[in-house]
């Protein structure tokens, strides 16, 4: 009887976890089924440098810019509206999405591997109290996604040539080219990405167990603007 008891019981609370954490299970699956199978670290190499190189033209001349870097969680679903890009990451066409007066030009650009996916995206804004007022749109954006995905998002100021990141739930400002880098090439890169299946469960874990501190760190300042040269 009493073996029966708790069989019983063990059921009942295995039932009652599904019933509970059925979202949470629905949108691990979903996930894990988005994993790529082959992850070419060369290309993801190559779109890094593309980004901190465009990242760095668009600094110098206070140009204002917000890109989400896809990993394991689908960015689509957490973003609103958003015009399919679909091209090759290039220096090029990164400038000239982010250029003033383009009409796509204020919202984030969403990359998935080696592509432009979609620009013009409006991203989910944190609704963290502790920010402070002066914190920009574009900056709250980054820190929003950031929040709700694995994504790692870059953000430049238009206002002072700040360079920052965001992921998971925080966002480092002022960083240099070369801490933007190095940041990167951890986050995205991971030992080859071979192990795609770890490294999903290790981030799905991260969103919901993100690490204790402040939402906003300040590294380094602004940048100076770049001056013509002449010759």
């Amino acid at each position: 009887m009493l073996r029966w008891i708790l069989g019983s019981t063990s059921v009942f609370i295995a039932v009652g976890a599904l019933v509970i954490f059925q979202p949470e299970l629905r949108r691990m699956l979903a996930e894990l089924g988005n994993l790529p199978l082959f992850a070419s670290t060369s290309e993801q190499r190559e779109s890094i440098e593309i980004i901190i190189q465009t990242v760095e033209r668009l600094a110098d001349v206070r140009i204002g810019a917000l890109i989400a870097v896809e990993q394991s969680i689908q960015l689509q679903e957490a973003v609103e509206s958003g015009i399919k890009v679909d091209c090759d990451v290039t220096s090029e066409m990164l400038e000239t999405i982010f250029f003033p007066n383009n009409a796509v030009h204020d919202g984030g650009v969403i990359i998935k591997g080696d592509r432009i996916a979609y620009a013009a995206c409006i991203f989910p804004l944190s609704q963290r109290g502790d920010l402070n007022k002066s914190l920009g749109t574009r900056h709250r954006a980054a820190l929003g996604l950031s929040e709700e995905t694995d994504a790692v998002i870059v953000v430049v100021s238009e206002e002072n040539g700040m360079v920052s990141h965001a992921y998971k739930g925080q966002l480092v400002r002022g960083v240099t080219l070369e801490e933007l880098r190095a940041f990167m090439t951890s986050v995205i890169l991971r030992p080859a990405r071979t192990n795609n299946l770890a490294h999903w469960i290790r981030s799905w874990i991260g969103q919901h167990h993100k690490p204790a501190g402040p939402a906003v760190i300040t590294r380094h300042g602004s940048r100076p603007v770049a001056k013509p040269s002449s010759k």
